[in-house]
């Protein structure tokens, strides 16, 4: 993932969702919901304040009717559902919730793999059918809607107001139809948004949702829409009542080993609170239901070779399988991270090996397959590379990462241009004209780029003199870069922004106090360590020259420490643990980086306060800072630091 790992990973993630969004909404989705689930998720856990997560959809915008459909408004706001991809993520649910004290009824639902479709009805009457586009307005598509099965076009009663379902396609027509899709979702997807709507009788409606127009009281409970819907002729979502969460995890597993028995597909369930909430449902992410989503596929094949990916000086290792379906795709290429994994593992040519899924581009072996799963191949030794295939240098195998030490390595410096003008985003310099520029020896080191005339690029592939000077304008265009992120942008090996966050809050917050310190203080940073120590020092050294030579063009400049008074928490860290009743823990953490300080997800030796509502209670995370001797303060002291930050004094830090 190149040398910024989170960072890195992160705007990689970006990317990828807003592109499968698109294609979904499209209606020709690239991958599973379960695979989208993982990035998603992986996002979350990275950046819980994202911008993409607070979209629920690609976005109207970005969807400007090119599939020629008219543009509608829901009735009843389609938000996304938190999800739950494990029980322990459920059960904190189901805590949050309202746990499970006293009595306590739990609805849960078959959560149906198709695309989401909201029937609107005037008096009993079918006006629109709405696709869910961006979680407010989709595309109507009522033409097509009405020759789906399960639709109803008029209603036994005078009703006003939406329903809601999810179009799919049943296995059996799949397969005899339309085997060429992925699989059935792909199909229902995009056959529902022909505009000839060809098609559309092999497709049906599953309702799980309703809602009248201007009476939230319409409905007494989850329950009995169930029942009123099969009531009007509807199709209506496998619907089961749960009083012992327990029971709803067994019941999960159950039906995940089930599924492929179904006559459609799902991906998991829906757990809901029987009771009807509009206010709750007309949120973006509706907090009393949860998608219980099924494990992440796991398969079994036969690693036959390993291929090394070069990416600047690092090699890593992509293993060779023999196909195998995973997750909706045929995979063929899988992860293998590092030699040390390798090694680790035992892995051999020829070994069964364990495939899963897990938000990664490329499939990832995790390990040896069960004993008997396999027959396995012919076993020979992996092989790994030992020169750089660009400049002859003996690699270095530090069991994390293979590569290349050459500080000139024609490849290195090549990936370091490309880092600096990721980290920039200066996205008018494209990696076809990094090359170019490269490969002519025009721009061989960072500092090269601002030298850069418009007269000159105009004569490159593709370039013109309008683009030339948008190029040139892009890169002389003035930029004050924080210390970490301005060191982070010369690609010194395994040191992204994050690592440098972590020295430049440890104090060595300027350019001078960074190239003066010693390798042994800069390895007394928490988390860092002697061999990270080391490749900042040296790497530092190497390229000093062609910082002072990026600086001395006057378009980047180093931020200055952020001084004092605004920063009233630098130095001091916190975790939160269970619920704050005052704001949301994401919003607390927002809080606390604001005055200067940070935020930590687990308890750690240099963590100055453990918050906690329940300061007494058992848990793990109490009995560590308890052992370390980590103040453990409730919320109310919480607010008060904020308010008052100097009384931090008054604990033990």
């Amino acid at each position: 993932m190149g040398k910024d790992p989170v960072n890195e990973r992160t705007a990689a993630l970006q990317r990828l969702i807003q592109s499968y969004q698109k294609s979904y909404y499209d209606g020709e989705a690239e991958i599973s919901d379960a695979e989208f689930d993982l990035l998603w998720d992986e996002l979350k856990s990275l950046d819980p304040q994202n911008p993409v997560l607070k979209k629920v959809g690609a976005g109207s915008d970005a969807l400007p009717g090119a599939d020629g459909f008219p543009k509608a408004k829901h009735l009843i706001p389609m938000g996304s559902q938190e999800k739950a991809a494990n029980p322990e993520e459920f059960r904190a649910w189901v805590k949050k919730t309202g746990g499970t004290e006293g009595k306590r009824t739990f609805l849960v639902q078959y959560k149906l793999d198709g695309a989401s479709l909201e029937l609107q009805f005037d008096k009993g009457d079918l006006k629109q059918a709405v696709t869910r586009g961006d979680g407010i307005t989709g595309d109507e598509i009522t033409v097509n809607a009405r020759r789906m099965g399960g639709v109803v076009p008029r209603l036994d009663l005078p009703f006003s107001g939406g329903i809601r379902g999810e179009v799919v396609m049943t296995r059996e027509i799949w397969k005899k139809k339309y085997a060429g899709k992925a699989n059935c979702r792909n199909a229902a997807n995009g056959i529902m948004r022909r505009k000839d709507g060809a098609g559309c009788e092999d497709l049906t409606l599953i309702v799980y949702d309703a809602s009248a127009s201007g009476d939230d009281a319409y409905f007494n409970d989850e329950k009995q829409k169930i029942v009123w819907l099969k009531d009007r002729g509807f199709e209506a979502a496998v619907t089961r009542e749960f009083s012992d969460p327990e029971d709803i995890v067994a019941y999960r597993e159950k039906i995940a080993g089930e599924r492929e028995k179904l006559p459609v597909d799902i991906d998991g369930l829906v757990v809901k609170d029987p009771a009807v909430d509009m206010a709750d449902l007309r949120r973006t992410r509706p907090e009393k239901q949860i998608a219980f989503k099924f494990e992440p596929e796991t398969a079994f094949s036969i690693l036959r070779g390993v291929e090394w990916s070069e990416s600047g000086a690092t090699y890593t290792p992509i293993g060779l399988v023999d196909p195998v379906r995973l997750a909706g795709t045929t995979v063929q290429r899988a992860n293998l991270n590092n030699p040390d994994m390798i090694r680790a593992l035992g892995l051999k040519t020829g070994s069964a090996v364990s495939v899963v899924k897990r938000g990664e581009i490329i499939p990832k072996i995790e390990g040896l397959a069960p004993p008997g799963a396999l027959a396995e191949g012919e076993l020979k030794d992996i092989e790994f590379p030992v020169r750089c295939s660009s400049c002859g240098t003996d690699l270095v195998d530090g069991g994390t990462k293979l590569y290349c030490p050459n500080s000139l390595c024609a490849k290195r410096l090549h990936h370091r241009i490309e880092k600096w003008v990721s980290v920039l985003d200066i996205r008018e310099l494209g990696d076809k004209l990094i090359r170019q520029l490269f490969e002519r020896k025009r721009v061989t080191r960072i500092a090269d780029l601002y030298t850069l005339e418009a007269a000159e690029l105009a004569g490159y592939e593709r370039m013109g003199e309008r683009s030339a000077d948008k190029v040139i304008r892009h890169i002389r265009t003035p930029r004050e870069l924080p210390l970490a992120a301005f060191v982070a942008g010369f690609d010194l090996e395994g040191v992204g922004e994050l690592v440098m966050e972590k020295v430049v809050d440890a104090g060595f917050d300027t350019l001078e106090k960074l190239r003066s310190a010693p390798e042994a203080d800069i390895a007394a940073v928490y988390g860092l360590g002697e061999i990270t120590a080391h490749t900042i020092v040296r790497g530092l050294k190497d390229i000093a020259s062609e910082m002072d030579g990026v600086l001395a063009a006057g378009i980047i400049t180093i931020a200055p420490p952020p001084g004092g008074e605004t920063q009233p928490l630098k130095g001091f860290s916190f975790c939160f643990t269970g619920e704050l009743s005052s704001m949301k823990r994401s919003e607390a953490e927002e809080k606390v980086k604001a005055l200067g300080g940070s935020s930590r997800s687990s308890v750690v030796k240099d963590l100055s306060f453990l918050v906690t509502n329940d300061p007494e209670s058992g848990s793990s995370k109490n009995k560590k800072a308890n052992e370390l001797g980590i103040p453990v303060i409730d919320e109310k002291t919480f607010l008060s630091i904020l308010d008052k930050p100097d009384i931090t004094g008054e604990y033990k830090v």
